[in-house]
């Protein structure tokens, strides 16, 4: 069980006031904690951001810097120029601390409302949201004196990713990713305890497997944390040893009533895509669905390895109304199909096995 480090977060609250009104304000994931009292400074564009003096101040992000979440300062995988730039330009201007005035943005964000702009445990300004309407009132007060109580506290712990192996190990492996870890403040049931049930029935199934393609399980840790750890280590680990994966497949958001599961297919070849089809589309259950990058099938894409990703029929929907939320229940999963897919994956990694005898 590979260890990887990480920080917990430990939010207790948060609260603004100015002339006796007060606001609903939520500390930023990760955020360190800190009462400061300052003018504030509204701040709309990274223009503005970067020609103001805000040393001694409170900023208030809203309007067209605060409609996108900012990539964490040290994420490998993605972050846009635009991010580094508003990133930089906070750290340059040290403000005393930072509220974001933030709408809805269910491509980047998930069904959140408001979203976090800052979500870093390596940002060292404290930081707080609200909603965009929040943000309007306050903007009314900027000039003013604001008391602003950032209520967290940020500590250092140690997560594992969970593998294991079964066949021959002849120097090709299929290896099926499942995320083991969900969102503060949400169950995380779909979002994504399915994946994690399906790896179990997988073992399983496969308890008597000895073929000669090595099959490994991984319950990643990480991929809904700011710093992606887990999904880090695993390419570390694997360095060098990527041409062996024949195949990557990827289970989030798997299991959704009302629903089919879905797959989805990436750099496939056409006789490998064929297969895939062919046993995947002898379940009666399963469907092949739109293409999505939100997850960690985006590791074995990064590398050129070919990829299977399952989720549900209603993946678009689930990301904009349920992901990250306290929706995200066990009461709105299928059971059944967690064992369809189980059942179907099974098939085709032994498929997959047979292609190499």
């Amino acid at each position: 069980m590979p260890r990887v480090r990480l920080h917990r977060l430990d939010p207790e609250g948060g609260r603004a006031s100015v002339a006796g009104e007060r606001f609903e304000v939520q500390p930023s994931p990760y955020s360190l904690g800190g009462a400061a009292r300052a003018p504030l400074a509204a701040v709309c564009t990274v223009e503005v951001l970067e020609a103001a003096r805000l040393s001694e101040r409170i900023v208030l992000l809203r309007g067209t810097i605060a409609q996108v979440q900012l990539m964490p300062k040290c994420f490998p995988f993605y972050n846009p120029d635009e991010h580094r730039r508003i990133v930089r330009a906070l750290e340059a201007a040290r403000p005393l601390a930072i509220v974001a005035a933030t709408g809805r943005n269910p491509a980047l964000a998930g069904a959140v409302y408001p979203f976090p702009l800052i979500e870093d445990g390596d940002f060292d300004i404290p930081s707080a949201y609200m909603t965009d309407t929040e943000g309007e009132r306050l903007t009314r007060h900027a000039g003013e004196e604001v008391l602003l109580d950032i209520r967290a506290q940020r500590h250092p712990a140690t997560g594992c990713n969970v593998v294991t192996r079964r066949g021959a190990g002849a120097g090709r492996r299929a290896v099926l990713f499942a995320h083991i870890d969900a969102k503060e403040g949400t169950p995380g049931a779909i979002d994504n305890a399915t994946g994690v049930v399906v790896l179990l029935l997988l073992a399983e199934l496969l308890t008597d497997y000895a073929g000669r393609l090595s099959i490994e399980l991984v319950a990643m840790n990480g991929e809904d944390y700011y710093a992606a750890p887990g999904e880090q280590q695993w390419l570390r680990l694997n360095e060098g040893r990527f041409g062996e994966i024949v195949l990557g497949i990827n289970l989030d958001g798997a299991g959704h009533r009302g629903g089919r599961p879905a797959y989805s297919l990436y750099g496939c070849s056409p006789e490998l895509a064929d297969l895939i089809r062919r046993v995947l589309g002898a379940y009666p259950g399963m469907a092949e669905g739109e293409a999505w990058y939100q997850s960690d099938h985006s590791l074995f894409l990064m590398k050129g390895i070919p990829a299977l990703a399952i989720t549900s029929e209603q993946f678009t929907a689930l990301w904009s109304e349920v992901a990250h939320t306290p929706r995200d229940r066990p009461e709105i999963v299928d059971l059944a199909q967690l064992v369809t897919i189980a059942s179907a994956l099974r098939d085709l990694l032994l498929r997959l096995d047979q292609d190499l005898t």
